[in-house]
This record gives structure tokens, C-alpha cells and sequence, in this order.
């Protein structure tokens, strides 16, 4: 049995594209894709369409000879010949020049057809856009578990949020049969699980690569999410259905995680700018409340039950002081009022009047003579005098 090395059945290969003439000078119309000016001159891109692409490279002294203005999704016309790149054993169109047709490609305009439909729908209407959970507590993940888009995920959910629970919805995220299986994933999360925001995700790649989020079916499963979706779908220039229909998008996977969740270190030192906060909240009102109590303890000892009835006992003491000495005083007065009325009833008295040689005379009923006008002719009197009494009789 005879054997080929790779090298061997590759050169052999190349030799044959190289014989064929329709091979050696042909003309393709495609789309253009991937298109990537090199440093050095070269160009390298992809002529597509719906159903194939070939990789194509032009150098740098071909490039200095094409006039039009091509740019990613043109619809062209490429000539050259096409050849076999031995190292990674790839055909490839050798071109040396190119020709705009002036239109979209075919993808483009599929592209183009699908957005303007579903935005009449509105679809994309900001309205219907939800808010993303700033703390989720399950993340779920639409990609391929074997995409280098997953392991990126993980790594910055880890890293800024591991108390969530990240969830894989597996599914290709490239292909023919992708958009059933991404709509599919979106379902299982829906019914499922309790996730609080799905992050669709994959990584860069052309136009064609991308497709399956410019399915109107994966599309309408994103819309129709009882979970918001954040789209993480290529690189930052790329841009999808997917990314117009999804509640919020990111120019990256990693950008997605990091939209999708609250930075640990960052939370960690808001936590510690509260805690400081509130320890310095809490020490002033300490402070004022010690300021507080002074002020009252200092007002106590003015207003302390003691205090006033330490006053209320002195003004009772003065009390009885004023009334003690007024009391001497109305007594001193009446004292001497009533030994001034006892020498004038003294004075007064009839005995001494009578001691003195005066005599007081009665009639026999005890009535006072004052005058002679009193008394009639034999009438009785007693006559009394400073130490006994005598009867008379008026004689004349």
C-alpha cells in the first residue's frame, strides 16, 4: 500500500489548481467579509455568499491598483487565480483586482430585511426594554460550553460577583442548526430555572459566523423572554438582531459579565465608605448627645425637686419670720394699747376719784344724781363713798 506525507498529497494538490486554467484566471462575485489591511500592505478577506467563502489575499503592490472604496458586506468582483496555501493546507484566491457591483450582499440584505421588519414591530423599541438586576442570584448563559466565550464568562463572574450562581444553557452558537438549538436554550432557562438576567454569548467572527443571531426565530425568543437578556455577541463593532431585540447590549462576552453583575472590589469598598459613614454618623450623634445631656444634668440642678423645695422651705421660713415679727409687733402694739388703756381706766376709776373725797350719790334704785333736778323733798339717796355707803334723806 503506498502512502502520501501531508506534504506530498498537499504539493500534489496545488499542482493541479495550478494546471487548471478556468483556475488560473477567474473572476468570482461575492460579498465581501473580514476584510483586514495588514501593516505590511497585504489585504486579506472573504468572498461570500449564501451557501460558501473562500478566503482571499491580495499584496501590497495589487492593493495600489484598486480605485473603488470597498468596505465590509460590499457585493464585488474579485479576479485572480486561485491556489493552494501549503502551510495550512487551505485554497485560497490569489487576487490582483477588484471591482464594487455597488450593492449589498446577499447576508446584508437578508440582514437589513430582518431589522426593519422587526423594528416596525417594535421590537426594538427602548420601551420594552427591562432593567438588568444590579444583584443577580443565578446567571444564566446561553453559548457552547466549548467556546472560549464560556471560559471568558466565568472568569469575570467569578472574579466580580462569585456569590452568584452562573447556570449553562449549552447550545452551538454556529451553523445551520444553531438558531433552533440557541431559541431552545433561551426556552429551558425560561421554564426551568429561576435566573434573574441571561447572557447570550459567543465570540467574534464574520458575518456568515454570526448568522444565527440574525435568525428572526432566535430573535423572537429573545423578545419573548420572561428574563432579561444581555447580548455579548462578537467583538465591539459587530452588531446583530439579537443585539436591537435584547434588553441591553455588550460590545463583548467579558462585557457582558460585567454589565450582568456589581464589581465585588467595588462593592467591598462602598461597603467600607458606609461603614466609616456610619461611624462617624454615629460618632456626632454620640457627641451631641453627651452635649445634650450636659446641658441637661446642668438644668437639673436649677429645676431638681430638692432645689425647689429647698427654696419653697426658705420662703416658708421667711414666711414665718415676717409673721413672727409681725406678730411680736401687733403684740407689742396691743401691749402697749392696752397698758395705755389700763392707766387711763385707772384714771378713770370711780374709787379713786372717790378716795380722793368725792362721793357718788344713788337713789334707792341705784340711778346716778348728776343734778338737784333729780331729787324731790324727802326723798332716800345713798351716798357712797371711797370705803363705805351712808343713807340720807333730802331734808330741804
Amino acid at each position: 500500500m503506498q502512502t502520501y506525507s501531508v506534504r506530498e498529497i498537499t504539493r500534489y494538490i496545488r499542482d493541479l489548481f495550478e494546471v487548471d486554467e478556468i483556475l488560473d484566471d477567474i473572476w468570482v462575485r461575492g460579498e465581501l467579509s473580514n476584510l483586514t489591511k495588514a501593516r505590511s500592505g497585504h489585504w486579506y478577506f472573504t468572498v461570500k455568499d449564501s451557501d460558501a467563502q473562500m478566503r482571499c489575499v491580495m499584496f501590497r503592490e495589487a492593493t495600489r491598483g484598486v480605485r473603488a472604496d470597498v468596505q465590509a458586506g460590499d457585493e464585488i468582483l474579485v479576479h485572480g487565480r486561485v491556489g493552494v496555501y501549503e502551510a495550512r493546507g487551505e485554497y485560497q484566491l490569489y487576487a490582483d483586482q477588484i471591482e464594487a457591483v455597488g450593492g449589498l450582499g446577499d447576508l446584508h440584505l437578508r440582514f437589513e430585511a430582518l431589522k426593519a421588519k422587526l423594528d416596525a414591530e417594535g421590537l426594538f423599541d427602548p420601551g420594552r426594554k427591562r432593567p438588568i438586576p444590579f444583584f443577580p442570584s443565578q446567571i444564566g448563559v446561553v453559548t457552547s460550553a466549548t467556546a472560549a466565550a464560556w471560559h471568558d464568562l466565568q472568569n469575570v463572574l467569578r472574579r466580580r460577583f462569585p456569590l452568584a450562581e452562573v447556570i449553562l444553557s449549552p447550545t452551538l452558537v454556529q451553523g445551520a442548526e444553531a438558531p433552533t438549538q440557541i431559541a431552545r436554550a433561551l426556552e429551558r432557562l425560561n421554564r426551568k430555572t429561576n435566573v434573574d438576567v441571561i447572557i447570550v454569548a459567543r465570540g467574534g467572527g464574520s458575518l456568515e459566523d454570526l448568522s444565527c443571531f440574525n435568525d428572526e426565530g432566535v430573535a423572537r425568543a429573545v423578545a419573548a423572554s420572561r428574563i432579561p437578556v444581555i447580548s455579548g455577541i462578537g467583538h465591539e463593532i459587530d452588531f446583530t438582531i439579537v443585539d436591537f431585540v435584547a434588553d441591553l447590549r455588550a460590545p463583548t462576552p467579558s462585557a457582558a459579565a460585567e454589565l450582568a453583575t456589581p464589581n465585588r472590589d467595588d462593592l467591598l469598598l462602598d461597603l467600607d465608605r458606609l461603614r466609616q459613614g456610619l461611624a462617624a454618623s454615629i460618632g456626632d450623634a454620640l457627641n451631641e448627645r453627651e452635649r445634650d445631656l450636659r446641658r441637661l444634668q446642668s438644668a437639673l440642678r436649677f429645676i431638681t425637686p430638692l432645689k425647689t423645695v429647698q427654696q419653697a422651705q426658705r420662703r416658708v421660713d421667711d414666711k414665718r419670720d415676717q409673721l413672727a415679727r409681725a406678730q411680736r409687733l401687733q403684740l407689742q402694739q396691743r401691749s402697749e394699747r392696752l397698758l395705755h388703756t389700763s392707766k387711763a381706766l385707772e384714771a378713770a376709776n370711780p374709787q379713786h376719784i372717790l378716795a380722793r373725797g368725792y362721793a357718788m350719790v344713788r337713789d334707792e334704785a341705784g340711778a346716778v344724781i348728776r343734778e338737784a333736778a333729780q331729787v324731790s323733798r324727802n326723798q332716800r339717796l345713798n351716798v357712797q363713798l371711797a370705803r363705805d355707803q351712808i343713807g340720807v334723806r333730802v331734808d330741804d
